[in-house]
């Protein structure tokens, strides 16, 4: 007998002395997982919530307002705070009906849905977080640019005429920028989320195995 022979002798040896895990088990313990997973992105969205609330609360004074005011951005500010709040309700609502369903989930296949539908929610608030960023930046930076002109022209006409060259320059640095500025809002929100939703991907992918060796 040669040592690989020997070596695969001991090794069933040891095989035979471990625990072997039934397919409940193994259900249960992804299930737990996926569970407490989903719960952290609902406490996390919260947190978020109440951190960017906060902010707003103390940097939106008198003197904000008033600045908003002389823009022309009172009515669109108030609106998009409205509107950012209500649909941010809506996300952390879904993110509480994702955990729900997970933790009274029975079933394999049921569970593979509901991961796939968290999997799914948070790409959509992530999505939504950009699209509205951007829109956001680009309504407060088009009234910004309008009023410095209008500034501009009232104070020094001549020094503030910019070229069709000029202006192409300067509205492409701005796309860059804001280019950037949802760059790093979207790495910010990948570092946050973006762990929390490949465990998921890996309970998901290790209930598709478990399915697949169970129906064999």
């Amino acid at each position: 007998m040669d040592d690989l022979d020997l070596l695969k002798q001991d090794w069933k040896k040891q095989e035979s002395s471990l625990p072997h895990l039934s397919y409940n088990d193994i259900y249960k313990m992804i299930w737990k997982r996926s569970s407490s997973i989903v719960k952290w992105i609902f406490v996390i969205s919260i947190i978020e919530f109440l951190f960017w609330a906060v902010i707003n609360l103390f940097l939106a004074d008198n003197e904000y307002w008033n600045e908003m005011e002389r823009l022309h951005l009172y009515n669109f500010t108030i609106i998009s705070y409205i509107v950012s709040y209500a649909i941010t309700f809506y996300f952390i609502y879904r993110f509480y009906r994702n955990y729900k369903s997970i933790s009274s989930t029975d079933n394999s296949k049921t569970l593979m849905k509901s991961i796939l539908k968290t999997r799914s929610t948070v790409k959509y608030y992530i999505g939504y977080i950009l699209i509205s960023t951007a829109i956001t930046t680009l309504v407060y930076t088009y009234f910004i640019i309008v009023d410095h002109a209008n500034s501009s022209e009232t104070l020094e006409a001549s020094k503030y005429n910019f070229d069709a060259q000029q202006w192409l320059i300067f509205v492409g640095l701005s796309v860059l920028f804001i280019a950037a500025f949802l760059g790093v809002i979207w790495l910010f929100y990948r570092l946050i989320y973006g762990i929390l939703l490949r465990r998921l991907s890996k309970n998901y992918k290790e209930l598709k195995r478990l399915e697949l060796e169970n129906s064999k």
